[in-house]
């Protein structure tokens, strides 16, 4: 592992990188915690705030390119926010299984799914997780 080719990109990657990684533990943290609680609820916030900077900080990230300076991957940033809106708006009205299958989709998909694509040969974190 070599941190060198993240410390050898754009300061948008790097933003995306490390909040990407913060929220992996913060998501762990917050499956362990009691529902409904305070510190789910704030931990929960902290969750919300830094998937917006991952999901907008994708729009500053243009190495495929496939439609000008955009990808496909771009529609799945799209999709978080709206899913990060839906999400915090079914826990404010209390409809619990809503958020909670919101939130587990975004956990799979926005993060998990993303982040696996990411590990691909010829990827950013695949270079810095092998040393290449």
């Amino acid at each position: 592992m070599t941190l060198q080719p993240l410390l050898n990109t754009t300061a948008a990657i790097q933003l995306h990188a490390l909040t990407a990684l913060a929220v992996l533990c913060l998501t762990g943290a917050i499956f362990m915690l009691p529902r409904g609680r305070r510190a789910h609820r704030v931990l929960g916030w902290i969750w919300v705030i830094a998937m917006l900077v991952i999901a907008v900080s994708s729009f500053w990230i243009h190495t495929i390119g496939q439609f000008g300076p955009f990808s496909l991957i771009h529609l799945l940033s799209l999709a978080t926010l709206a899913g990060l809106a839906y999400g915090v708006s079914a826990a404010r009205r209390h409809r619990v299984a809503d958020h909670r299958r919101t939130m587990l989709q975004l956990v799979w998909i926005a993060l998990i799914g993303a982040g696996v694509f990411t590990l691909l040969p010829g990827r950013l974190m695949h270079a810095v997780l092998m040393g290449g």
